[in-house]
């Protein structure tokens, strides 16, 4: 079963991988991490996102499109990326979701992906 490792981010975390004193730091724990799950095998794919800032919510109220720029969410921390994982079971996710650098900041969703639509 593929599994999301969802990684959360406080705007301090985005700061960090502009700065050019600590982007080896924050960046270098996640390459390190991508390169544990490709070596596992387990890896399937992700990707990192860009700041917070460069968001865009769509939402239809009243048959409208409504267009909101940033991202409007009602916690501190913000998406900042995920990894798709085959993982056996959710167990098997979770441990891998542990190893996952912002696991011990500011913590990782893991959720199941759906299977995908029949054609």
């Amino acid at each position: 079963m593929q599994y999301a490792i969802i990684v959360y981010e406080t705007e301090q975390d985005f700061k960090d991988r502009t700065d050019p004193s600590k982007v080896h730091i924050n960046m270098g724990a996640y390459f390190a991490y991508a390169q544990a799950l490709n070596a596992a095998g387990v890896a399937r794919w992700g990707a990192g996102l860009q700041l917070p800032e460069t968001a865009t919510v769509v939402k239809i109220k009243d048959g409208k499109r409504r267009v909101q720029d940033g991202p409007f969410m009602d916690s501190k921390e913000q998406l900042g990326g995920f990894f798709i994982i085959e993982a056996a079971n959710l167990d098997e996710a979770l441990a891998w979701a542990a190893k996952c650098p912002a696991a011990g900041a500011t913590g990782v969703e893991v959720r199941p992906l759906l299977p995908p639509p029949p054609m």
